[in-house]
């Protein structure tokens, strides 16, 4: 793609304002900084997880970031691109809880097939306990990725299939406030 553009055309800022939570200045500041990280418009994997490490420096965010960047990366090109940034973040700051409940189910849902096994749920969490270390003080039935994952699918896995479907995750998120605690990840940042 070559060096970016260093303004948001009116087209892409109208496109960006009618698709975000965003106005037109909080947009255009973004853009200046994610220009900064990243001068070709692009931001790869690597330079995701490098971010991440700056928010969880105690712990190992590496595998977390990988997961959080697929979910960024629509079109799976393998970068990020300032759109796909920001409508990601605008969904995990600002969105809705419906909204936010999507991006989370599709965070679990690692192979996309519309389901979250206990795998994946495992995977995920696992790689959420290795991002935030001991900074977090957790009671006895979820200090580990498997007691926690164990308590998940009892709570939500109402036909007791093993995997969740989305309307499940929706209705045992909305029972289990540390699930959307965790979903306002970036509420602070924004």
């Amino acid at each position: 793609m070559g060096k970016s553009q260093s303004k948001l055309s009116p087209e892409q800022l109208s496109d960006l304002q009618k698709n975000t939570y965003f106005d037109k200045k909080e947009l255009q500041q973004w853009y200046k900084g994610f220009l900064k990280d990243c001068p070709s418009g692009q931001l790869d994997k690597a330079a995701f997880g490098r971010i991440y490490k700056q928010f969880f420096p105690f712990g190992d965010p590496v595998q977390f970031a990988d997961y959080v960047f697929n979910v960024f990366d629509e079109n799976k090109n393998g970068t990020i691109d300032f759109k796909e940034f920001m409508g990601a973040l605008s969904v995990t700051s600002r969105g809705r809880l419906e909204e936010k409940l999507k991006w989370a189910f599709q965070l679990y849902d690692l192979d996309g097939d519309g389901f979250i096994t206990y795998a994946e749920m495992l995977q995920i969490v696992r790689s959420i306990y290795k991002m935030t270390g001991d900074m977090v003080k957790l009671p006895t039935d979820e200090n580990t990725p498997e007691k926690r994952v164990d308590k998940i699918f009892r709570n939500m896995d109402r036909d007791k299939d093993a995997r969740l479907t989305f309307d499940e995750f929706v209705e045992g998120s909305k029972h289990d406030p540390e699930i959307v605690q965790a979903l306002s990840l970036y509420d602070g940042l924004v």
